[in-house]
């Protein structure tokens, strides 16, 4: 029976590839110990009021002193409120529940308006629990796998493949009988002798904590990604505390679909009856009082909120009042308007009982000198190499069109740049897709100019005077 070591092919490194999306440059709030907002920092600049505010609510967040308050950020079209929304979810971490929605995405036919915020709401809301489970943990010794020789002629399959693992701790040294499945994940996880792993006993799964201290000079060179760890002490059995953070919503789906889990991947979630939600409060009610579980309440945020409903606000108004409610975060660029489902107007378009309700965080538009400092951030973004006479350029158009036009053109003369075989984007470039890319202005005016050749025209002669938005 030949024994042999586990070989394992060196697979080579492959670049992660992200979209690059409006605020894929945001990092954090960009605070620093006393939350005071850095100028420029994590990919916020500007806006330091701003910041600071949203650094003081997401630091009672973090502390678990509210629950149910609701924060509106309220500006002009790019100010930069979804950007701070955005810095808010990427400081909470990963353990926090942050869900994100537009206000439009709850008008739908396959559910109603309140089922899908209350979707959202519990989205938001995370549960922490709490199990013990029996692990290994020790440094891999040796591990030994026997191929037995199968005949090929005989048509059956490679056969089982066996083998011995040889963990040890500070303590003691034990060895292992593997099969074919434990065998498989050793190799998957590229376990080889000097790393330090665990195995949940339950379910098998291998996780690899990284290399021993012991084995840091086998090689005369490590990856950046090469993580050291301490010979683990004690016992190679020991019970460990394991914490799984789950939403309400996935608990509700679960429970609520014969499919259960899956139900989660495929979109599918319909509506859930009141009853199972109702059920799984208690039971999530009873794990807190035993001690199996914490509630984690986390931030929803909306987007575009003055498109919700009369009734969308009062639904809002009760669910802020519940014991599980999360951080409501809501962002607007109205200013008076008529809010949705009614004939009143008001501040925001939301009515004035919410409003008292919120905390206000007003945004300003950005000057000059920051528009420049947010280009540089996006060019370096999407990898975009231009002079500074073409950024000087491009933050002049930035200050009198607006930033998302000058964010706009950074990748299309990106392109123009590379079609005449260039490197850098000159002032050239920049020139060349502001004649074909007009901004908003330009093509207002030139819709005014030739408006009767439109179809539909409804601007007659003596409605010219009235400002673009303003209703008659």
């Amino acid at each position: 029976m030949a024994t042999e070591g586990v070989r394992v092919q060196e697979v080579k490194d492959l670049t992660r590839i992200e979209r690059i999306g409006a605020h894929s440059h945001i990092r954090g709030l960009g605070l620093d110990d006393t939350l005071d907002a850095r100028n420029v920092s994590q990919g916020m600049v500007g806006q330091t009021r701003a910041r600071k505010a949203a650094g003081v609510i997401l630091s009672m967040i973090q502390e678990r002193q509210i629950a149910g308050r609701a924060v509106l950020l309220a500006g002009q079209p790019g100010t930069g409120k979804t950007a701070i929304a955005m810095g808010m979810a990427k400081a909470l971490g990963e353990e926090t529940p942050f869900a994100m929605m537009a206000g439009s995405e709850i008008f739908s036919l396959e559910m109603n308006k309140t089922e899908a915020l209350t979707q959202a709401f519990r989205k938001a809301i995370g549960v922490r629990i709490k199990e013990e489970t029996e692990i290994i943990e020790g440094e891999v010794v040796e591990i030994q796998i026997d191929r037995p020789a199968t005949s090929v002629a005989s048509g059956a399959a490679a056969a089982a493949k066996s083998g011995k693992l040889t963990l040890k701790t500070t303590e003691m040294e034990t060895i292992y009988d593997l099969g074919a499945k434990m065998i498989e994940s050793l190799t998957k996880e590229k376990v080889q002798a000097g790393d330090v792993i665990t195995i949940d006993k339950v379910s098998g799964k291998i996780a690899r904590l990284g290399r021993s201290f012991a084995r840091s000079r086998d090689y005369d060179a490590m990856g950046p990604q090469t993580k050291f760890v301490q010979c683990p002490e004690g016992e190679l059995q020991k019970r460990k505390e394991v914490v799984h953070v789950v939403n309400l919503h996935e608990i509700d789906v679960i429970n609520s679909r014969q499919q259960g889990f899956l139900a989660l991947f495929s979109g599918d979630t319909g509506e859930i009856r009141a009853e199972v939600r109702e059920q799984i409060d208690n039971h999530v009610a009873e794990w807190r009082e035993e001690g199996k579980a914490e509630i984690v309440p986390g931030v929803l945020f909306i987007d575009e909120v003055h498109m919700l409903d009369i009734e969308c606000f009062a639904f809002l108004n009760r669910a802020l009042e519940s014991e599980m409610a999360p951080i409501l975060v809501v962002a607007t660029n109205r200013g008076i308007t008529r809010i949705r489902g009614t004939n009143y107007r008001s501040p925001h378009g939301i009515p004035i009982d919410l409003l008292d309700r919120l905390l206000i965080i007003s945004t300003t538009p950005y000057t000059e000198q920051e528009i420049r400092l947010i280009l540089d951030i996006r060019c370096e973004e999407e990898d975009v190499e231009m002079t500074d006479d073409a950024k000087e350029l491009l933050t002049k158009i930035g200050h009198e069109t607006s930033l998302r036009y000058a964010i706009h053109l950074i990748t299309a003369a990106a392109l123009v740049c590379r079609r005449r075989k260039g490197t850098t984007v000159e002032i050239e470039d920049i020139s060349k897709v502001y004649s074909l890319f007009v901004d908003v202005t330009r093509s207002t005016q030139f819709v005014m100019e030739y408006q009767e050749m439109f179809m539909f025209n409804e601007i007659d002669g003596d409605a010219e005077d009235v400002p673009m938005g303003e209703e008659q």
